[in-house]
């Protein structure tokens, strides 16, 4: 077997194990006291306007976003529709359409979900501090308290950061030709 189908099913069992091992975890919105304390807080602001309640949140997510938005859910690894997107574009948030990535920062990290180097700007992510798994993390989330992913020191320069992001959770805006 080739190193990327081996990686691959490796990380479809962590996936699996993540998936039956876990509690369910409460929403994030129903967790509003933990989103507005900085304590956990590594950099970046919330933006309390753009909150929204459970119930409205469902309205506006798929079933699928709303697990990976608002429970910290995941996609199963090499599923998500971005990718393997090659254009030239914008990526935003689903959950605040803002945007928070450009597709000249995505690379192919091999990992089944789409990574970047580096956010949009340096104030477009909250990073939070995460203890999944017993070993310390870092949440990305979006402004309006969204889960997008982890962020880790395995990347590429010039930021040596990978991004790995769930595809459900972000949207592609194509650049207009010109």
């Amino acid at each position: 077997m080739s190193r990327k189908i081996l990686f691959a099913v490796l990380i479809f069992i962590v996936v699996i194990y993540l998936f039956v091992s876990q509690k369910p975890k409460q929403s994030v919105t129903s967790q509003s006291s933990a989103i507005t304390q900085s304590e956990n807080i590594i950099s970046g602001k919330f933006d309390k306007t753009k909150f929204k309640s459970d119930a409205e949140w469902k309205k506006i997510l798929t079933p699928a976003q709303y697990n990976i938005l608002r429970e910290q859910g995941t996609e199963i690894p090499f599923t998500g529709a971005l990718d393997h997107e090659t254009r030239k574009g914008t990526y935003v948030s689903v959950g605040c359409n803002t945007p928070v990535f450009r597709s000249e920062q995505k690379y192919d990290s091999g990992t089944g979900w789409p990574s970047f180097w580096d956010p949009i700007n340096k104030d477009a992510l909250v990073l939070r501090e995460d203890g999944g798994l017993g070993e310390k993390r870092i949440e990305v989330l979006d402004k309006c308290g969204g889960h997008l992913g982890h962020v880790f020191d395995d990347g590429p320069e010039p930021t040596g950061k990978r991004y790995c992001m769930n595809s459900e959770a972000l949207k592609f805006i194509p650049d207009k030709k010109q």
